[in-house]
């Protein structure tokens, strides 16, 4: 890239050296109706006294004369209607430019008398603002071009790079024919007419191609490019050959009908498959033709009226050259590109339709300069406020997105990551679908670490937070959403931004967790710690300080209890498996020494991993329940039931103890605890008579948040 502009900027400094050293005539003319040529003002001195006068004829140094009207003026033949007027402003334009290489001129202002005057190189300073600034909007488009193919050379997108191609010449030319003054190089003279034309066909035909190929390849898409290539390459053949009368007719509806075909493929290409790119490059296509169709309605109405300056067809012209060439620029990258381009590009469409309202109102109605201007721009103004949301909505969407309604989604996102912090992905991509609305949500294993556009803003890429085995955040995926607002909107830098907020958000909101985590399993360490060196060591001294075995085996069965809860209280997490057998053994042996006999059943369809918090609350419970049927219930057996089915616990203890009508019996704080702790855990509990003898008491957690066991 930066070997082209090199290039680039060698070949406009050679071209801007040759035609610094063409020589010309220093001064500013104007039409003056219906085609004479009057002349504003001049440095030269031989001049000065002619301000004002009418120029008639100017004369060469060997003889030759050209009779002089408003054709010589710098206006484009290209925009000129009449075949006859087209060539003889280009005959003009050839034997002046060769009267100016051969020495001294002769102007004559008719009753004014007449000057001669020795032409002298332009230099640099003389090629006037405009000039430089056209080339630059050139140099624009071939780099931007050269980018494309840089980033993605696929054949696709050729197209695309012989209308940046075709517009940058175009370009070239329209800066060297608005040249200040009077005088143009004679290698321009001596053009064939129509290159301008040839130009802009092959920019038309390039379009239409481009749509079978963007953004999405349509049937018969070949049978229709090569249809437009070959009627725009026979038609610029005979427009170039002079063989085709009306040869300005012919070109501007080729270019209208491609500019319609173009739409009427974007329109299909929208119905096979919802692109936003494609309604993007609809409207866009749409806004070329609408200025082109006005600007070809205000040339003819110019062209009608010999008081019209044709200069001012002209100027209308070049604004709409400039136009295309912003649209061109920002058509790759317009989702990603910033938004003073898009609006760059919406002032110079403006700027088109005002000067051709300006042609219509003058050529038309006939007003007068003044109020015809002021009338243009307010009728503009009008158009571009009432199509700028119309035109940017493939952009910003059918309706934005609210502060307080995204921080809210957010918000609520964040709590839920923080208390299932695993489901982090899985909460990140049902925010994602309310933020987009995307048509089109896939997940990949290749990790990203931002996100990113594809596709020309119809896909954006989002780094996947995952959680690893040590419960740490990690990307090793990501997730990709097409089609945002369900294909009424492109994706753009601004999402990608967020998006990335939004991960960078989630991922502190999983490592605040982690550090709790850690934090919680330090402490539950250093209170098992203590509780094992402190009380542990006092039950054990009084155990063998114990006056009676009744008391030895009271303690005993005390400091049991004390290992079981200082262990469960060191291990962060705790398999159901390893917990249930642990509560079988612990039930068993108290349930024995009480003579009860125990049946245990135990069904699990997955061996899922309990925290902390769950595995405490289900002990305790366990215990609780097991303890009011030694003390209270005088039964002979008990039975209990674990089962776990799609993420559903239930608990039932039954036995067949005097135990009867738990409606009337007051919850003490064993059985208000109980209550408590299956509360805690988002259960249920419930009591009651077991047939003719007994009490049965069943927990119900209805979703117990635990994660499944790993594998070995």
């Amino acid at each position: 890239m930066l070997l082209l502009a090199a290039v680039l900027a060698v070949v406009l400094l050679g071209l801007s050296y040759l035609l610094a050293q063409q020589p010309y005539l220093d001064a500013r003319w104007r039409q003056e109706p219906p085609a004479a040529v009057q002349l504003l003002s001049s440095p030269l001195p031989a001049l000065r006294e002619f301000q004002g006068a009418r120029l008639q004829r100017i004369a060469g140094a060997a003889g030759q004369s050209i009779d002089v009207d408003a054709g010589l003026l710098h206006r484009s033949a290209r925009w000129s209607v009449d075949d006859r007027q087209r060539q003889r402003q280009l005959e003009q334009r050839l034997q002046l430019a060769k009267m100016l290489q051969q020495g001294p001129v002769s102007l004559h202002f008719g009753d004014r008398g007449s000057t001669e005057l020795h032409p002298k190189p332009r230099g640099l300073l003389g090629l006037g603002f405009f000039y430089w600034v056209l080339n630059a909007a050139a140099m624009a488009l071939v780099l931007t071009a050269a980018a494309v193919l840089r980033t993605e050379p696929k054949g696709r997108n050729l197209p695309y790079v012989l209308i940046a191609l075709s517009q940058a010449a175009n370009l070239v030319l329209i800066a060297v024919e608005t040249l200040p003054g009077l005088g143009l190089p004679v290698w321009l003279g001596s053009m064939r007419a129509g290159w301008h034309g040839v130009l802009d066909l092959c920019s038309a035909a390039a379009l239409v191609h481009l749509a079978t190929l963007q953004p999405l390849r349509l049937p018969r898409g070949r049978w229709i490019a090569t249809t437009a290539w070959t009627g725009c390459a026979l038609l610029s053949l005979a427009v170039l050959q002079g063989a085709l009368p009306g040869a300005w007719w012919w070109t501007q509806a080729a270019m209208l009908a491609c500019g319609a075909v173009t739409i009427a493929l974007m329109t299909w290409s929208y119905s096979l498959e919802p692109n936003p790119f494609a309604l993007l490059m609809r409207r866009l296509a749409a806004a070329a033709a609408v200025t082109l169709l006005l600007l070809s309605v205000a040339v003819l109405a110019a062209d009608a009226d010999p008081a019209v300056a044709q200069g001012d067809a002209a100027l209308s012209s070049v604004a709409w050259y400039l136009f295309l060439a912003t649209l061109i620029l920002v058509l790759p990258v317009f989702s990603r590109v910033k938004p003073v381009m898009r609006e760059l590009m919406l002032l110079a469409g403006t700027s088109t339709v005002v000067t051709s309202l300006n042609l219509l109102f003058s050529g038309l109605f006939g007003l007068s300069g003044t109020v015809a201007l002021a009338l243009s721009v307010f009728v503009a103004l009008g158009a571009y406020a009432g199509t700028r949301r119309w035109l940017l909505q493939p952009v910003r969407g059918r309706h934005a997105l609210g502060l307080d309604r995204m921080f809210g989604q957010l918000y609520r996102v964040l709590r839920e990551v923080e208390a299932r912090p695993r489901d982090s992905a899985e909460l990140l991509t049902g925010l994602l679908r309310e933020l987009f609305e995307p048509m089109q949500v896939h997940t990949l294993e290749r990790p990203a670490s931002r996100s990113r556009v594809l596709g020309e803003g119809s896909a954006l890429l989002v780094p996947l937070p995952r959680i690893d085995a040590a419960h740490a955040p990690t990307s090793d995926g990501s997730i990709v959403l097409r089609f945002a607002e369900q294909g009424q909107r492109m994706f753009s830098r601004d999402d990608a931004q967020l998006c990335d907020r939004v991960v960078e958000q989630l991922r502190r909101a999983v490592a605040y967790d982690k550090a709790v985590e850690r934090g919680r399993n330090e402490e539950r360490a250093r209170i098992a710690q203590d509780l094992h060196d402190d009380i542990g060591a006092r039950l054990l001294t009084l155990m063998y300080q114990a006056q009676t075995p009744e008391m030895e085996d009271y303690l005993r069965n005390t400091l049991k209890d004390l290992k079981t809860l200082t262990r469960g209280l060191a291990a962060s997490e705790h398999h159901l498996s390893h917990a249930a057998a642990e509560w079988k053994a612990d039930i068993g042996q108290r349930l024995a020494a009480a003579q009860i006999e125990l049946r245990w059943n135990l069904i699990y369809d997955r061996d899922v991993v309990l925290g902390v918090v769950q595995w405490s609350a289900l002990t305790r419970v366990l215990r609780e329940l097991v303890s009011n049927v030694v003390q209270h219930s005088c039964a002979t057996q008990l039975e209990l039931s674990i089962a776990l089915d799609a993420g559903r616990l239930r608990l039932t203890l039954a036995d067949d103890g005097i135990g009867r009508a738990p409606q009337r019996w007051s919850l003490g704080l064993g059985l208000g605890g109980v209550r408590k702790r299956v509360k805690l855990l988002g259960g249920d509990v419930q009591w009651r008579e077991n047939g003719s003898a007994g009490i049965v008491c069943t927990v119900v957690v209805a979703e117990l948040a635990g994660r499944d066991a790993a594998r070995p």
